[in-house]
């Protein structure tokens, strides 16, 4: 018997040195390789909830590894990941450690000189979706250009794209460039903050490009086919796998007159409107302070489709035209922000093309060259294998 025991103990521990020996590791818990770069020098953080070496947040992390860090500075949501979509963020102390933090997401998107005053290295370390209307690759953007004209180095702590498998959508146009859309990108671009990092030095989309020195730490064993459940919340409307892999096709409601659930249970997994009702499941949103204080169509009984256990991934444009064309039949306003609903897709294209009532397949069909253009552009950046 003690043999058996021993035994199915060597087979656990193998099992487990087997599993870790597989495992993913992102670029904040390589620490023997960064953090002599931080060394004897004046830090600053670019990050949120997300920013974790295993259960430890990368400020504490840090400055239990005596890094001397300047400040924070906090990308929409907060620095802690507490705020709801679109609410400003507002300077402040961090009260755990003490450290000042700089919003980048209030009056100030990019960080002025002032706020980089004695800093020689900024390290950003915030999880993406993958997504181009997703604010954070535009937070990247403008700490990339405040870097360089700075004359500060940029370290980017790599994490997987839960979406990376998939490239899909209308690139964006220059026209439509905006804070949900900084770059000529498609809607998904299958890339990591590292790799776009690569790609917005390389491409020249900042000012003085050539001068920022950029170092990337890449995840290590990670390929685009892994599927990657993330630890921890990127924000507070997309709590679950299901919701992230839902809001790429969910996003571009949010110009519309329906609910994709902000104010429920269920952000990015419902979807719903009072009167044009694509399905029986109901719901009502209401205030919720940390993710949705003032939600679409509050306290309003709608019902519609429960997407919880869809199957739906990447880019699903089915959704918009199934409810473009119940939509058709009525005289209710389907798109009741063309503006913002532009911004979000990158184009007035696809918004005239669903008003004209092409089909899924003629719309797709559309933006194919555009794809194919910047498969090939993407290919110097990449970091990690695609297959």
């Amino acid at each position: 018997m003690t043999g058996l025991i021993r035994s199915v103990s060597l087979l656990v521990c193998w099992l487990i040195v087997s599993f870790q020996a597989k495992a993913l590791v992102v670029g904040a818990e390589q620490s023997a390789i960064y953090l002599p770069l931080l060394k004897d020098k004046q830090v600053g953080l670019v990050v949120n909830q997300t920013s974790r070496v295993r259960e430890q947040h990368l400020v504490d992390y840090l400055l239990s590894q005596h890094i001397n860090v300047k400040s924070v500075f906090s990308p929409e949501h907060g620095f802690r990941g507490d705020a709801g979509a679109g609410e400003t963020i507002s300077d402040g102390i961090d009260v755990q450690t003490g450290l000042p933090i700089r919003s980048l997401y209030g009056k100030t998107k990019k960080p002025t000189p002032d706020m980089l005053a004695g800093i020689d290295v900024l390290v950003f370390d915030i999880q993406d979706v993958g997504a181009r209307f997703y604010t954070y690759i535009s937070t990247l953007h403008y700490v990339m250009e405040a870097a360089a004209e700075q004359g500060i180095a940029i370290l980017v702590l790599d994490r997987p794209n839960p979406n990376g498998r998939f490239v899909d959508g209308p690139v964006l146009e220059p026209a439509f460039k905006s804070f949900v859309g900084m770059h000529p990108i498609p809607l998904l671009h299958g890339m990591t903050v590292g790799e776009l990092a690569l790609m917005i030095r390389g491409e020249q989309w900042i000012n003085q490009a050539n001068s920022l020195s950029l170092t990337v730490i890449p995840v290590f064993r990670y390929r685009k086919t892994n599927h990657y459940s993330l630890p921890v919340p990127p924000s507070p409307n997309l709590p679950n796998d299901q919701a992230i892999q839902l809001y790429p096709s969910l996003c571009l409601f949010e110009a519309t007159t329906m609910s994709i659930g902000r104010g429920t249970p269920w952000p990015f997994q419902v979807l719903g409107h009072p009167v044009i009702q694509p399905g029986n499941f109901e719901f009502t949103p209401v205030s919720m302070p940390n993710s949705a204080p003032n939600p679409k169509l509050m306290g309003e009984a709608l019902r519609g489709l429960d997407l919880r256990s869809s199957t739906v991934k990447g880019f699903d444009l089915s959704l918009l035209i199934k409810a473009r064309d119940a939509f058709a039949a009525t005289d209710h306003t389907f798109i009741d922000r063309p503006r913002f609903f532009d911004l979000l897709a990158g184009t007035d294209v696809l918004r005239t093309q669903m008003e004209q009532g092409l089909s899924e397949e003629s719309i797709r069909l559309s933006w194919q060259s555009g794809i194919e253009h910047f498969l090939v552009q993407r290919k110097p950046y990449l970091l990690y294998p695609t297959h």
